[in-house]
């Protein structure tokens, strides 16, 4: 499992697994879109993370209020081709992120204000390894009534591991035959079910391709 103490650790040539060099971000390239992101911020209140994935059951942050919300204009969409962490380069599988239309709900939390750059540099060594996705500062609903400005990764449709289908067909084998050091593909889709049910949160969108992926597990 990911934890905390993984990411603090981590070398990031290898501890997610084999990544192509080219696709590799270095330490100082997290580092300038991390101020970059921060350059741009809006405003100066609290900084607020949107967990639509596995930032909702293992955040691995440091933050002092987590609240459900919606983030609408962006869907759930396993649009990443995954070669590391839960695939691999001869194996991929599809990793989630967040694609135009709709809306996604989640999981906010808020960044303590004396730990915002410590807890962003973890989070920029978890989510941005291959720089794929555009930290985007959206607004996000939260279900007790505040709206706030939230960070939220969407995936760059530039990206070379960007996949444009995603389709069950395409995508259920995959995702059912992929894995790498960190587990397999087809557990964090059902690790994604279970806590969205346990937020009352279910998103109808990935019914099928659940139903499809444990079909193929189960029968293998």
């Amino acid at each position: 499992m990911l934890t905390r103490d993984f990411l603090m650790r981590a070398d990031c040539t290898t501890a997610f697994g084999a990544i192509e060099e080219s696709l590799l971000w270095s330490a100082e390239q997290r580092a300038a879109s991390q101020a970059a992101m921060l350059a741009c911020r809006p405003d100066n209140g609290p900084v607020w993370i949107f967990g639509y994935g596995s930032l909702m059951w293992n955040p691995a942050l440091n933050y002092c209020e987590s609240v459900t919300g919606t983030l609408v204009g962006w869907h759930r969409a396993f649009c990443l081709r995954l070669t590391a962490g839960r695939g691999s380069a001869c194996q991929p599988g599809r990793m989630l992120a967040l694609k135009e239309g709709g809306r996604t709900t989640g999981v906010a939390y808020r960044l303590p204000d004396d730990e915002v750059e410590s807890e962003l540099s973890l989070l920029w060594k978890r989510e941005m390894i291959t720089g794929c996705y555009l930290p985007t500062w959206c607004q996000l609903d939260l279900d007790d009534g505040r709206t706030v400005t939230a960070l939220v990764f969407i995936m760059d449709p530039r990206h070379p591991l960007y996949e444009s289908d995603t389709s069950v067909q395409a995508i259920a084998p995959l995702i059912a035959r992929a894995s790498g050091p960190l587990g397999t593909n087809a557990q964090y889709l059902f690790s994604l079910e279970q806590e969205l049910q346990k937020l009352g949160m279910p998103d109808e969108g990935l019914n099928e391709l659940i139903g499809k992926v444990r079909h193929l597990v189960g029968g293998a």
